[in-house]
């Protein structure tokens, strides 16, 4: 119980901590994407540069490198922005894998713990016979169930949320992928047109 107990503390602390993390104001702020879908031009890239510096998140960071390799052939550029985009998705993903975990093995502690309280209890009868008590048999098998009780507790909400931040972390890639790609694209079309 008390490892389960531990295990729902760290399963916690990362749901609170994702969710804080993942907030779409914080990975794509509404300034940040509105400056983006007003810089048309390289002459617009200056003040593009100083919102994404005073918003700093996963987007501002992603338009910066693409910003500063516009030089770049568009090949170069986008090879460029899927580097720092795969650390940027990683960045988001982190922690997602103790909740993973933590869902997988909180029902196994339960289970461990349930056959330990069995085993307990047995030998328990075992030493004192069968006596008839029912009532002290079925407390046992009570405290054994709680274990397995208690890891169930702690792996359904880590499932979920495991579950949602990864869609989460699936829909703001995509979103920010399309983003840094029109970007892309009006910034190398204005170029060309000069």
């Amino acid at each position: 119980m008390i490892v389960l107990t531990l295990t729902s503390i760290v399963s916690l602390t990362y749901i609170i901590e994702r969710s804080l993390a993942l907030r779409w104001s914080r990975v794509i702020p509404r300034a940040v994407e509105e400056s983006i879908a007003e810089c048309k031009t390289q002459k617009e890239l200056p003040k593009l540069r100083k919102v994404c510096e005073l918003n700093p998140s996963a987007i501002a960071r992603l338009i910066l490198v693409a910003a500063s390799h516009l030089d770049c052939p568009k090949p170069e550029n986008i090879d460029a922005l899927q580097t720092k985009a795969r650390h940027e998705v990683a960045q988001m993903e982190r922690g997602l894998v103790v909740l993973e975990i933590v869902a997988g093995i909180a029902p196994l502690l339960g289970l461990v713990g349930t056959i330990f309280g069995m085993i307990l209890l047995f030998n328990s009868m075992g030493v004192s016979g069968m006596s008839g008590d029912n009532a002290g048999f079925a407390t046992g098998i009570a405290l054994a169930l709680r274990a397995t009780l208690m890891g169930l507790l702690v792996a359904i909400p880590s499932v979920i949320f495991w579950s949602y931040f990864s869609k989460k972390v699936e829909t703001l890639a995509v979103e920010m992928e399309t983003i840094c790609d029109e970007f892309l694209q009006r910034q190398y079309r204005a170029a060309d047109r000069s």
